[in-house]
């Protein structure tokens, strides 16, 4: 497995996922499992057999989280970032019909179920890396090239 890198604030939440799972919801999943299975025939037993899908499920996103926290570097804000765009930034694009989108330009482990938060490795991403405001970006599309225009780049949510 590859190192990947992410957010302070992307790593913080896995964790926090990660004890989650481990210290309440696989506890709690067990007991039901285990009283699930002592009321017998566990074949035509609804309890049962959601409560055992469930434990895998959780089984199955611990080991995810477990190896992916192992390879993962964390990439904290510099000041020397100022003024262009690199992981971590905050960016307000424009297109020339006057479409704007603001995303965060993240790790890949840290776009799910996020909105507003784009991958590095996106052809988005790619295309801003080192850019400034006002500067053009081309990215590269299925529809061929999109120009957009970059209006604000920020590191800290303005509050």
């Amino acid at each position: 497995m590859r190192t990947a890198i992410v957010t302070r604030e992307g790593f913080e939440k896995l964790q926090q996922e990660l004890n989650f799972l481990w210290r309440e919801e696989r506890p709690e999943i067990t007991k039901k499992v285990a009283w699930a299975a002592s009321l017998g025939d566990r074949s035509e037993n609804a309890d049962y057999q959601y409560n055992k899908k469930r434990l895998r499920e959780i089984d199955r996103r611990v080991r995810y989280l477990r190896k992916s926290i192992e390879n993962l570097k964390i990439v904290d804000y510099s000041p020397e970032q100022e003024g262009k765009v690199f992981f971590g930034a905050w960016v307000e694009v424009e297109n020339d019909d006057g479409q704007q989108l603001t995303f965060r330009i993240v790790g890949y482990d840290e776009i799910f179920g996020r909105k507003g938060y784009i991958s590095i490795d996106s052809p988005m991403a790619r295309a801003l890396l080192k850019k400034e405001v006002d500067d053009e970006a081309v990215v590269n599309t299925p529809d061929g090239d999109k120009c957009w225009y970059i209006n604000k780049i920020y590191y800290h949510l303005p509050q």
